[in-house]
């Protein structure tokens, strides 16, 4: 693996389609797919039905998501004949945290709200990292200010030094839907309904005409907290 990691300056240069090619013949069954079912991970999907199709794909169910998210993973079942892996939050530390703090804590500070996440995203997700030597998201660089300087490949720090892969770093979001029509790739209905970026349904809202891609979650805050935790941006690169 050595000897492939020292090509990383050649991968930056690599499309979206070689990058998780080069993942599955380097990590093989030990890198995954983390997928919200956003316009960009069904992308990845599909790329990866025609590179890879038992590539392990996974998603984190906070309990809260909208029903047209259940909706398009069922779709996305069918259509890829996959199986997508569910990882829940605690529910003893979901039950504590709202018989403290009520169900809507996430609206009263930004520290509540990232407790939240912290509880329903970001330990489920240490539960399905584990094991894995990679894992795949579908990060852009032009999603908001927080992601201006994500690299393809990346060392995960917060998950013990685990490879992090952006095969869509360079997209727009123009390539991103063009793509999606192109290769008919099934995707969520809510994006019909000005939803640029779904996650959980009282932390997402439409977005009006001219306002940022990440304007409809968690829109009471400013755009530089605007991150749930899974993607803590001090990440740096691998150095070969």
């Amino acid at each position: 693996m050595e000897k492939e990691l020292k090509n990383f300056e050649e991968l930056e240069q690599k499309t979206a389609e070689e990058i998780l090619s080069w993942a599955v013949e380097t990590f093989k069954d030990k890198v995954a797919l983390a997928s919200s079912f956003g316009a960009e991970d069904v992308v990845l999907v599909d790329m990866l039905s025609k590179i890879s199709p038992r590539m392990k794909i996974f998603t984190l169910d906070t309990g809260r998501l909208p029903q047209e998210t259940y909706s398009l993973i069922e779709e996305i079942r069918k259509r890829y004949q996959v199986n997508i892996e569910f990882y829940f939050p605690d529910t003893q530390r979901i039950e504590e945290m709202l018989n403290k703090y009520g169900p809507n804590l996430f609206y009263k500070s930004v520290e509540l709200r990232r407790l939240c996440c912290e509880i329903r995203k970001v330990e489920p997700l240490q539960r399905a990292l584990k094991g894995l030597s990679a894992w795949v998201c579908g990060l852009r660089r032009g999603q908001s200010v927080t992601r201006q300087e994500i690299k393809k490949i990346e060392v995960d720090d917060a998950h013990g030094g685990i490879y992090k892969l952006n095969p869509l770093a360079d997209w727009s979001e123009k390539d991103v839907w063009d793509y999606i029509h192109k290769n008919n790739v099934p995707y969520n209905a809510l994006h019909d309904k000005g939803y640029s970026s779904i996650g959980c349904s009282p932390c997402t809202r439409a977005i009006k005409p001219g306002e940022d891609i990440r304007a409809g979650r968690w829109w009471w805050e400013s755009p530089e907290h605007k991150e749930c935790g899974l993607h803590p941006y001090r990440l740096r690169r691998k150095k070969c």
